[in-house]
């Protein structure tokens, strides 16, 4: 394994690379060879915003829950950065490509996958851990597959009532004075309505006992947003999005959570988000 203050690779330490927090999207050489492995329908998760996320929202040498895994990026960064990863996802082709691509990048510390459904999660992975970190499926905006165990498949509120279950129990398993982040972005029903998934999800892990703490926005590039929104503007009137909501939870006391974590580094900081960091929120 890399040395704790080693480049990250997708950082902004690492100088040929660059995230969509910071620039043109661009991944790091060991998730780009990654890709012809993935299962259809698996987004690249942003490696930069592991980053943030696992220095400055869990301890060092901590243990991470992944309730929704997919691909192998979140894993993969948490084991480089000394974090113990567990993460759970119905497809079994997809953690054996997880596998394959860790045992090349981390060997020494491998993260763990577990083929299962979420909703039987306190089951599948027992234990305390020291963060939540996820990217839910956006309800049906994809389905992933044609199990009926995938909640991707359930209608709406269908969805919201298994994807409660699973955060209430994530939720339990999480340490107290230690934090969740979910990534998440809202999507429109078949009527082209927004569905509210932003506030159904700050609301779900407020109902499992934990408070928002932080909210921040991930600018991802636009590519061709500009042009597919212009097809249809003049009919629909409906705006491009180019965000997702990093939302952060905190089970119990903010302070002694912020605590646990460690020291920030203001320099640190610096490097990884390329900006300056008297703008970050307090």
């Amino acid at each position: 394994m890399p040395p704790r203050d080693a480049p990250l690779p997708g950082s902004r330490r690492e100088a040929d690379a660059r995230s969509n927090l910071t620039g043109a999207p661009k991944l790091p050489e060991w998730a780009d060879n990654g890709v012809e492995n993935m299962a259809p329908g698996t987004s690249i998760f942003d490696p930069v915003l592991c980053e943030i996320a696992y220095r400055w929202f869990s301890p060092e040498g901590g243990a991470v829950l992944d309730p929704f895994a997919g691909g192998a990026v979140r894993g993969i960064v948490a084991s480089i950065l000394g974090r113990r990863y567990t993460g759970v996802d119905l497809s079994a082709r997809q953690i054996a490509a997880n596998e394959t691509q860790a045992a090349t990048v981390t060997p020494d510390a491998p993260p763990r996958w577990i083929v299962g459904d979420s909703r039987q999660i306190a089951d599948l992975a027992p234990g305390t851990y020291d963060l939540i970190f996820s990217c839910p499926p956006y309800a049906d905006l994809e389905v992933y597959s044609d199990d009926p165990q995938d909640i991707s498949t359930l209608d709406y509120p269908a969805f919201i009532a298994a994807y409660r279950q699973i955060i209430a129990a994530c939720a339990g398993m999480l340490a107290p004075d230690r934090f969740a982040v979910f990534v998440v972005g809202d999507v429109r029903d078949k009527k082209g309505n927004y569905r509210n998934f932003v506030a159904d999800t700050i609301a779900a892990w407020q109902g499992a006992g934990l408070a928002l703490y932080n909210e921040a926005i991930l600018i991802t590039a636009a590519g061709s947003l500009p042009i597919r929104v212009g097809k249809q503007f003049s009919a629909s009137r409906k705006l491009g999005k180019t965000h997702q909501n990093v939302l952060v939870f905190v089970k119990g006391d903010g302070k002694r959570a912020a605590g646990a974590c460690g020291p920030v580094v203001v320099e640190e900081m610096h490097d990884m988000t390329g900006r300056d960091p008297v703008l970050l929120e307090t």
